[in-house]
């Protein structure tokens, strides 16, 4: 029942004598309901231009994704979400023009169907260029023509945003003051007919609070921080109550649907880091495997258990020809069943079909018959098995079959597909690695058996000497020998100079290993610093925590890569030391600065304490000195809650030349059995899923090896319960002879590779802006033209994107070639910023190219790399660049050193 009905009630019970009342009454209740239905048009009229504002931003995300040339997959996705965008768009332009909303508003929708055509025309042209492969001009018309549309039609859709929320305000603030004045009223009626009406007046009361009650109630429970499960309103009446409850309604279920999809955003994130981390994993297994069986228990073993399988077995190809077939060489839950075969012929069996197709078998629906996956507590047959082969130039070396009670996903398959390419060429270095021992020990034995043939020969040479033909026999013999050793020598050269080949790929793969995991970590650093900042203040507290969570986890992936990276050149012999004079003093500042803000946090005390015999500079590497300090204290206050922890520096007690470091915790301790695999690479002392504290085990088995490169090492004690201490004992070199200190030096110095954690930078960049100078900062770089030379799409949005945020004119170039035809053309840039690994034309050749032009001789020129490896920085520097960052890029340093370079 309506309002105005209920009025009309209780009017007709207060006679005649209200009658004039009434009409006035009903007059100022159908302004209130014109007020709120103005309301609801007009937020009607809000919403189609969020649809319309919505539907831009999301046809401009993916035909800047059609612009990074994406699979043919991507593509169609791509292009279906941009029509979808359009026809939203379109609708939403028609439904806005049929509703009609005054002159102003109806003249900006006029202005934005002009618009609307030819902004989507031009994104087709687009469209039509890249498919044409005609990339640089499709990126002209996106990124000028198209986006000036693009920000038009969204300024004007803002305007219109803007007069439809005024115009909810204006309503809003009519129906209160609507309201009030009814109010009034109302008590003048209670008053004048309070004998006659009071019944009636407190029914009417009482139907109409009720409701709003029940909308209050609900909309006081709104917890937006719960999104996925807000309240719903349950009046059932239909008047202007109830059309706002369903309104509210319909509000909750669509905050509900954007929450899901938020959530499955993030999960399809959490995939691919996960698929990223265990290809890493699998990755580093493979560095010291000499022998086939090994590397197939180490890989069955590991492999099974990520894919969620139950039972697997190795097969690896043996034999050639005819005889050649694939045997089983390893296993995973092997428990001597009688079932299935030991070993297959090309073609023969699942297994045999599996490598002579190369191609992957899945199963499904197994039969009770098959291999029993046993526990203790039983058995059981599997649901799912998987086959899959390795390998190499279009040769099957070895299969791999995986049995499982729970089906395989899409996750688990790309990721063996990915680890088992790698596998093939795993197993193909080592059959190569035993093929030239198997010659060593063939050359070995055919020396000996041509040292015994000389043996006889001089023998017979003192009994027979009167026989010179028998004698011209054996010198011919030993001729022919000779040249055959010569032969097995040539080919053991050839075998050696393989060997190094081999280990120069290992090199080439630990660079490109840091390229691929830094570049796309360098886009996503960059983007979840600028959100987090919040710069123009248009995110909410949630959501910057979210990014800020976001970069958060993305430098804790970075640490992660150099800890993997570090352990890898340790292991190979290839970390660099380099020796200085170093104050102690320093290093007591450096764990101050670093650990008193996670000792205030965990309201633990830290002491640092020198002893007054101390000599005040040591000689020994600075930064590896810090590294192992820091590995230390961070260990003593994740295993400490309570209490202290303290670090000791002092001279020793045999010897004046040697300095020890002791950190010393209250922690929960370590067990005596477990004081020696904390040390080895990738364990702890509780390495289980359920463990309290994380970690990757490393930074310890990292710490000791570093110690061993700097004349020293490592001992721990420790009483479960009673906190552990580790103590650091280095040699003061500048207490040495300088004949061993340089003799210990250059053998320190020897195969090194540059720390990828280090940061280049002039000696101006040191002194870092502070955060409430931004403003100053952008005040320097506004108005410069920079030119970004990076073949990675991503990178280039999220630099292009992190510079215009500070105005800055950015022009950009897909390799070295374009960058410098670019920069012939805009000779008014004031500054590149260069990436090395490019195709067609790398960073090096490219700054060579603008070194050579006088008139850019000085132009400041700073290499981005992602590879960061040995000797990068002295070859950008060799090769012309002003300076070296690594990727990723701290965007403050950045704009720091860009900063200097500019106003050098």
């Amino acid at each position: 029942m309506k309002f105005k009905t209920k009025l009309y009630i209780g009017f007709g019970v207060l006679f005649g004598l209200f009658i004039i009342s009434h009409f006035i009454f009903m007059i100022m209740m159908n302004q209130l309901n014109q007020n709120m239905t103005n309301v609801v048009k007009n937020y009607e009229r809000l919403n189609l231009a969020n649809t319309i504002q919505g539907g831009l931003f999301d046809y401009s995300m993916e035909s800047r994704g059609m612009m990074a040339n994406p699979p043919e997959e991507l593509r169609k996705k791509f292009l279906k979400n941009m029509e979808e965008a359009e026809q939203s768009v379109d609708t939403a332009i028609e439904s806005l023009e049929r509703l009609g909303s005054g002159e102003r508003s109806e003249a900006l929708i006029r202005k934005l169907k002009t618009l609307n055509t030819p902004f989507f025309e031009n994104a087709r042209e687009t469209d039509a260029l890249i498919k044409d492969g005609k990339i640089k001009e499709a990126t002209q018309l996106y990124w000028y023509d198209g986006r000036e549309m693009r920000e038009e039609m969204i300024e004007v859709a803002n305007e219109i945003q803007t007069i439809q929320k005024q115009r909810v305000d204006k309503e809003l603030s009519n129906s209160s003051h609507t309201y009030h004045l009814v109010n009034q009223m109302i008590i003048v009626f209670i008053i004048i007919g309070f004998l006659i009406g009071s019944g009636m007046i407190i029914w009417i009361l009482r139907s109409v609070t009720g409701n709003l009650n029940k909308v209050t109630s609900v909309m006081t429970k709104v917890t937006f921080d719960k999104s996925d499960q807000l309240p719903r309103i349950t009046v059932t009446s239909k008047d202007e109550i109830g059309e706002i409850a369903v309104a509210f309604n319909e509000m909750a279920q669509a905050l509900e649907t954007h929450t899901m999809q938020e959530k499955e955003l993030k999960h399809a994130a959490e995939e691919q880091s996960w698929l990223k981390t265990k290809i890493a994993d699998i990755a580093t297994m493979y560095p010291g495997i000499d022998d086939l069986e090994t590397l197939a228990q180490l890989f069955i073993t590991k492999v099974t258990p990520i894919v969620g399988a139950n039972y697997g077995v190795f097969y690896m190809k043996h034999g050639k020809g005819n005889g050649e077939q694939f045997q089983k060489l390893a296993a995973y839950a092997y428990n001597d069943q009688e079932v299935g075969k030991d070993s297959f012929r090309l073609g023969e069996g699942l297994v045999g079909q599996c490598a002579l197709e190369n191609r992957v078998v899945s199963l499904q629906q197994i039969p009770d018959n098959y291999i029993k996956i046993a526990s203790g507590l039983g058995s059981a047959s599997p649901s799912n098995i998987l086959i899959i082969p390795a390998e190499f130039q279009g040769e099957v070396l070895a299969v791999i079959e995986l049995a499982s009670f729970e089906s395989f996903s899409e996750l688990d398959q790309m990721f063996l597909e990915e680890i088992m390419s790698n596998l093939g060429v795993n197993i193909k270095s080592i059959l190569r690695h035993i093929q030239v021992e198997n010659l060593l020990e063939e050359s070995q034995a055919l020396t000996e058996e041509l040292q015994s043939q000389s043996e006889e020969l001089q023998l017979q040479q003192e009994e027979m000497r009167t026989v010179n033909e028998q004698l011209e026999e054996q010198y011919e013999n030993s001729e022919q020998k000779t040249r055959e050793l010569e032969k097995t020598k040539i080919m053991l050269e050839e075998k050696a100079k393989q060997l190094t080949v081999s280990s120069q790929y290992k090199s080439e793969f630990l660079a490109n290993m840091s390229h691929e995991l830094r570049t796309p970590l360098n886009s996503l650093l960059i983007l979840a610093q600028m959100l987090a900042e919040n710069i123009n203040e248009n995110l909410t507290a949630k959501q910057v925590e979210y990014a800020a969570t976001i970069f958060s986890s993305g430098n804790d992936l970075l640490h992660l890569i150099n800890d993997i990276l570090d352990i890898a050149k340790v292991e190979a012999g290839k970390m660099e030391i380099l020796f200085e004079d170093v104050k102690l003093s320093d290093v007591k500042e450096f764990v101050e600065a670093q650990f008193i803000p996670i000792a205030r946090e965990k309201k633990i005390q830290l002491n640092v304490q020198l002893a007054p015999n101390l000599p005040k500079v040591i000689h020994t590497d600075k930064q590896r000195l810090q590294q192992i300090l820091k590995n230390l204290l961070s260990n003593a206050f994740k295993f400490t809650e309570h209490g202290a922890v303290s670090l000791t520096i002092e001279k020793g007690v045999h010897s004046d030349t040697e300095i020890v470091f002791s950190v010393k915790d209250t922690g929960i301790g370590i067990l005596a059995e477990n004081q020696d695999i904390i040390f080895e690479a990738f364990k702890q002392a509780d390495g289980t899923i359920s463990r309290k504290y994380g970690g990757t085990g490393l930074g310890l088995s990292i710490s000791r090896e570093i110690a061993h490169l700097l004349g020293g090492f490592i001992e721990v004690e420790s009483v479960e319960g009673d906190g552990s201490t580790f103590t650091l004992y280095l040699p003061n070199y500048n207490n040495m002879k300088s004949t061993e200190l340089a003799s210990y030096e250059a053998e320190a110095a020897a195969g090194m590779v540059e720390d990828l954690g280090a940061v280049p930078a002039v000696d101006s960049v040191k002194h870092l802006l502070e955060a409430d100078e931004t403003g100053k900062q952008k005040a320097l770089l506004a108005g410069k033209k920079i030119l970004v030379v990076d073949d990675d799409m991503r990178n280039i949005f999220a630099l292009t994107t992190a510079l215009e945020s500070y105005l800055v004119d950015v022009l950009f170039a897909e390799n070295g070639k374009e960058g410098v035809a670019l920069l012939q053309k805009n000779s008014d840039i004031d500054l590149i910023l260069m990436d090395i690994m490019m195709p067609e034309m790398d960073g090096f050749e490219a700054i060579r190219a603008i070194r050579r032009m006088p008139e850019f001789e000085r132009l400041p020129i700073i290499a981005l790399t992602a590879k960061a490896m040995k000797d990068d920085r002295k070859q950008c520097i060799d090769a012309g660049a002003s300076d070296y960052i690594s990727k990723p890029v701290n965007l403050e340093q950045l704009f720091s050193t860009m900063q200097v370079w500019l106003y050098r």
